[in-house]
């Protein structure tokens, strides 16, 4: 049976800072992003003709988001050194059926993780 890609892209806005950068590294100064989230799912299509419901998708991440939208992402558990890599398996962890998750810090860098 061949395997299917879905992938969703999401956007919240918060606050971090890097507390395990050096002292003078200008990302350890209080900052923001508008950042990016791709969600990409992978599987067998089902009976209804889905690897996922793109509403499904929406219905797991919706919780997350409200956990990190204008949020200090240092307060959120797991995010107490908000690096985008960080961000990016914090989500793929939460997500049990993500495949790869996509985290853009603006519109020039990225971090992936996958399974």
């Amino acid at each position: 049976m061949p395997i299917a890609t879905i992938g969703r892209t999401f956007r919240f806005e918060s606050a971090h800072f890097l507390p395990k950068v050096p002292d003078g590294h200008r990302c350890k100064n209080l900052h923001g992003h508008n950042y990016r989230v791709e969600i990409e799912v992978r599987g067998e299509v089902d009976a209804r003709g889905f690897v996922k419901d793109f509403g499904e998708l929406d219905g797991d991440i919706a919780p997350l988001l409200a956990k990190v939208d204008h949020k200090l992402l240092n307060e959120v558990p797991g995010l107490e050194n908000p690096t985008a890599e960080i961000i990016a398996r914090w989500f793929l962890d939460q997500i049990p059926d993500a495949a790869r998750v996509k985290v853009w810090e603006n519109d020039d860098c990225w971090a992936e993780v996958s399974r």
